[in-house]
């Protein structure tokens, strides 16, 4: 292994890509959200979010550059019990993650060129251009494309937002908000932002399989220095993205008297607005071109993770085989499973007569609800023996994960308590 800056610049690729598949709904609509409900009120929400859930992302990375092997065989080793509940949850969740992101995107489509299609077409579309942008370019294309989007949409969400910020509130700056009651904020669209905030769990999965799909692209392995290098940088753009998307919410849409509007290509059309208020009609068709390129990339990396990581869990469960090499090639099941969950997703939207907001509400819920368990099994993974000692977390990032792991399934607790006997 090589920690120069040309090998660098050679496995350089992972952690945008994690970005990409974070930076997305969580970002554009429930950041954005956020700040039109609270101001800056929520601000400390999503900044403990991103700091109390980090160790969980950076383990997935960590573990494949220190093994040579994804999460999936280190759910394996824990034992079969561990990995079977790992593609339980992935089987459970995909086609309601999946949706939701494909909704989104196909709403912004829908307001980019004018169709008229119906919803199942639009998605149906997406789908099937994105997994025939797969089958040609393979990881590679794969690669190429976040780097550009991402830098597309950076540019124009940080200038938007450093625009509107001397028309900023401050005072409604909060580390915590005020939960319940006819002023404070729902327990549910808490843990709905917390949820995706900077995205679910499944991605430590998929970024551990990106970088060794990387290492095969580019040849080298990845050093764990590397890798994680790789992965912060992702992980920080995200960060500083999650607040600009805030800023934006809370200068142009809090106190206004108007909200965001439940129904998607309402929504859409609203989330264009926010740039074009601040930066001039002109922006339009950068916006739009910006927003849609990256909810096609968030929707692109789900395409591919849930599949690459259903393929990967299938082939250690059924070879018996942990260790060595599982294949990081996309096989039969990888395919079959892109197609099922495509079909799925056009289904489910063909059915589905409630609004955008609630399909991404009941996603993101499900996440943070599922996320105690995913989040316990990438710190089972991490520290284990055929992790070498000096590739495991140190002590302030263990006490870092048990501190996210008590917050996580306390408020799990709390919601579903919740349910049973509202707040």
């Amino acid at each position: 292994m090589t920690t120069d800056s040309s090998s660098f610049w050679k496995s350089f690729g992972p952690g945008l890509l994690w970005a990409a598949a974070a930076i997305g709904v969580s970002h554009l609509v429930q950041s954005t959200r956020a700040g039109a409900m609270a101001g800056f009120g929520l601000a400390g929400v999503v900044l403990l979010a991103n700091i109390f859930k980090y160790p969980f992302f950076e383990y997935g990375p960590r573990y494949a550059a220190a093994t040579g092997d994804s999460l999936v065989e280190g759910y394996a080793r824990i034992g079969q019990w561990a990995l079977w509940l790992y593609l339980l949850i992935t089987l459970s969740t995909g086609i309601v993650i999946q949706t939701a992101i494909v909704l989104l995107t196909s709403f912004l489509l829908k307001l980019a060129f004018g169709l008229t299609l119906s919803m199942p077409l639009v998605a149906a579309f997406v789908c099937v251009l994105l997994g025939v942008l797969l089958f040609v370019g393979r990881y590679r294309l794969l690669d190429i494309l976040i780097k550009l989007i991402l830098a597309l949409l950076a540019v124009s969400t940080l200038v938007a937002a450093a625009v509107t910020l001397p028309r900023a509130d401050w005072s409604t700056l909060a580390l915590l908000p005020h939960v319940g009651g006819p002023t404070g904020i729902h327990l549910a669209f808490l843990l709905a932002l917390v949820g995706w905030m900077p995205s679910a769990f499944d991605i430590a999965v998929w970024s551990s399989l990106w970088t060794l799909a990387k290492n095969d692209a580019s040849g080298e392995r990845v050093s764990v220095r590397g890798a994680l290098l790789d992965f912060r940088i992702g992980y920080v753009g995200t960060v500083v993205m999650a607040f600009a998307f805030l800023t934006l919410g809370a200068t142009v849409m809090h106190g206004s008297g108007h909200a965001f509007s439940p129904r998607g290509g309402a929504f859409a059309a609203q989330l264009v607005r926010l740039y074009t208020s601040t930066l001039g009609a002109w922006t339009g068709p950068i916006v739009i071109t910006a927003v849609l390129t990256t909810m096609l990339s968030t929707a692109v990396t789900v395409i591919d993770g849930f599949p690459r990581a259903i393929d990967r869990s299938l082939r250690v469960v059924t070879s018996g085989r942990i260790g060595g090499r599982a294949g990081n090639d996309m096989g039969l099941v990888y395919w079959v499973g892109l197609v099922s969950l495509a079909i799925g997703t056009v289904v489910v939207i063909a059915l589905f007569s409630g609004t955008l907001r609630t399909m991404i509400d009941f996603a993101t819920i499900v996440s943070f609800l599922v996320a105690p368990a995913l989040g316990y099994l990438n710190l089972r993974a991490v520290t284990a023996p055929e992790v070498a000692p000096e590739h495991r977390p140190g002590k302030a990032l263990l006490a870092l994960s048990w501190t996210g792991l008590a917050l996580l399934g306390g408020f799990a607790i709390v919601f579903i308590v919740s349910l049973v006997s509202p707040l």
